[in-house]
């Protein structure tokens, strides 16, 4: 015996001497192999080898198909998953100017409810801490570079902490609608990861 299963005779020949040399006692035909032993090749009957001490074989060939095949069926699973992630993600959203909070009733009280702070009566922005959206974006996307970041992490623009939350959310916001970035819930912080959309990087 040369290996597991395996004989090889003098001229070299390397076989299997069950599948050689024993026969069934049932159909009286040769065996054939399955995953982890020997079947009558034609009542599929189980047969214990005369050649071998332990009856588990491992065929090398087969696993190798079985684990080729089960890569195969990953494979096409994550790109099914892929299409219908795609499917059902919304349209690509424009806006012709920029996007006001005090236009949307309510944002505000649920953005200051996300950052955990109370609104101070009568609040409203200055004029003079005017919102840029694109600063905001460019900030963001160089932070990320081509990795991801807690929310928590990225650094304020302004020294106003409040409201810098705020535009750095509203912006991850816009962001999403164009494939930016992608956004994840950590615990009780927010997994920013560079988005998909060729165009930005």
């Amino acid at each position: 015996m040369t290996g597991q299963s395996q004989c090889a005779c003098a001229c070299g020949n390397i076989f299997d001497p069950t599948l050689a040399f024993q026969k069934t006692s049932c159909c009286s035909v040769r065996l054939v192999r399955r995953t982890f032993h020997y079947v009558c090749s034609r009542c599929y009957q189980t047969v214990a080898s005369r050649f071998l001490f332990d009856e588990r074989l491992f065929d090398k060939a087969y696993f190798r198909q079985m684990m080729r095949e089960s890569r195969d069926r990953a494979k096409r699973k994550r790109e099914e998953i892929k299409l219908l992630l795609a499917g059902s993600r919304s349209g690509s959203l424009s806006f012709m100017e920029e996007p006001c909070l005090e236009s949307i009733p309510g944002l505000t009280e649920a953005l200051n409810g996300f950052i955990k702070s109370e609104m101070v009566g009568g609040y409203e922005f200055a004029p003079k801490l005017r919102f840029r959206m694109d600063d905001y974006r460019n900030h963001i996307l160089s932070i990320l570079g081509f990795g991801s970041k807690l929310f928590s992490d990225i650094g304020p623009l302004i020294n106003d902490c409040r409201r810098d939350k705020i535009w750095r959310f509203v912006t991850l916001t816009f962001m999403i609608q164009d494939r930016e970035v992608e956004l994840t819930q950590y615990g009780t912080d927010i997994l920013v990861e560079r988005g998909g959309n060729e165009a930005y990087l």
